[in-house]
């Protein structure tokens, strides 16, 4: 059994993971933000652990088993989320920090119940996939808003950033997942949008429309 300590860096490792599956040792010291020795002393427990691969002066990877377990954590986490959300009525901006804690819950059959009583979601509250029981998880290719045209319409269905106060920010906008967007304009100058949804119509900095992720499709009935 891993420690909640472990979990939470091969939580860090995975999440922070490049397209080679590397991460180097002052990102995850930042992103933890622990002092190097301390990381590297880590580091060492999980290498031996058969958890990552480490050599002295090169970037850390997880091994097969090590991202098994981290997507195990994270499907923990999500599930939780939406658990928060569906069946307890939490807001999307309320549950990242009470997921944190839940996560390390080591019963299967606790999240198992949870996945059933929530109806075995594929993705959390902010659109992120749920990895599955054998870890596996599957990435869907969405656009970013800031790279659509003027005129589309597509549906929000993801974000590329969920902290509380960018999701206050969409809240105070009446801006949630599944909601249908028309791009009325674009600023050639800084690159924010105009757009209309619900009924309303906002302007969107660069900043945020680099932070939605949108999907074309076919009209809802």
């Amino acid at each position: 059994m891993n420690s909640q300590t472990e979990e939470n860096y091969l939580k860090a490792l995975f999440n922070l993971a490049d397209p080679n599956g590397e991460v180097s040792i002052s990102d995850l010291s930042n992103q933890l933000e622990v002092s190097t020795p301390t990381v590297n002393s880590m580091i060492k427990k999980l290498h031996e652990k058969n958890l990552v691969e480490y050599q002295k002066y090169k970037p850390i990877k997880l091994t097969k088993e090590g991202k098994k377990t981290a997507a195990l954590i994270i499907r923990k986490h999500r599930l939780t989320e939406m658990f928060l959300v569906e069946n307890m009525g939490f807001g999307w901006e309320e549950v990242h920090e009470i997921a944190e804690q839940i996560e390390h819950i080591q019963s299967s059959k606790f999240f198992d119940r949870m996945d059933e009583l929530v109806g075995y979601p594929s993705v959390d509250p902010h659109g992120s996939p749920i990895p599955d029981k054998k870890g596996n998880i599957v990435q869907k290719e969405y656009q970013i808003l800031s790279k659509c045209r003027q005129g589309d319409k597509i549906w929000l269905v993801a974000l590329r950033h969920s902290s509380s106060e960018f999701l206050n920010f969409l809240n105070n906008r009446d801006l949630s997942l599944d909601t249908k967007i028309r791009i009325l304009s674009i600023e050639e100058f800084d690159g924010s949008m105009v757009v209309e949804y619900n009924g309303r119509k906002e302007t969107l900095s660069k900043t945020v429309c680099d932070k939605l992720m949108v999907e074309k499709k076919s009209e809802k009935a």
